[in-house]
């Protein structure tokens, strides 16, 4: 039997319809127009995910200034008959990747549904963690809140020093 060819491709103008069909079967809620203008313009942010040359999959990421520099995951989703067999972790490798070649991000984060534990425990295989509960996130969907799942990829930062080197690298 021959191995199933997994791989990410490039979203572009003539494929982001299958993009658009994907997140409206994989997600409870809708994104607007604005989400995918700025998934087209995301590089090596936004990637179809490939099974057999087969649209199944999709991420989409957006780098966020607003504390230190993060990158968000906005969508990481999955067609429910090609869950297990690698293809969510063939994305996140690739948004792992991405963040360890650029090195200046300090985390990468996302929301994911209170009830949604095979997400949570997911993420969490790859060192994500619970950081926030958002008790009124989603809107027209129950349960509407999110837990805000988080992966430091170096300390936080007091004052403009890392939190270990604070205190222990006091010359007296």
């Amino acid at each position: 039997m021959t191995r199933a060819k997994l791989e990410l491709g490039e979203i572009t103008h003539h494929n982001i319809k299958q993009l658009k069909r994907l997140n409206n079967v994989v997600f409870p809620v809708s994104y607007n127009e604005k989400f995918y203008k700025d998934v087209l313009e995301a590089g090596e942010l936004a990637k179809l995910a490939y099974y057999n040359d087969i649209v199944v999959g999709a991420v989409c990421c957006r780098i966020d200034q607003e504390i230190g520099r993060r990158l968000y995951i906005m969508t990481l989703g999955c067609l429910s008959q090609y869950r297990r067999l690698g293809i969510g972790s063939m994305m996140v490798d690739h948004v792992l990747n991405y963040v360890e070649n650029d090195g200046t991000f300090d985390s990468i984060y996302l929301h994911v549904q209170l009830n949604n534990d095979s997400a949570i425990q997911f993420y969490k295989k790859f060192g994500f963690e619970i950081v926030e509960t958002k008790e009124h996130y989603y809107k027209r969907i129950d349960p509407a809140a999110a837990y805000v799942l988080e992966k430091r990829l170096r300390p936080k930062t007091l004052n403009g020093k890392n939190e270990h080197l604070s205190n222990n690298n006091k010359k007296d």
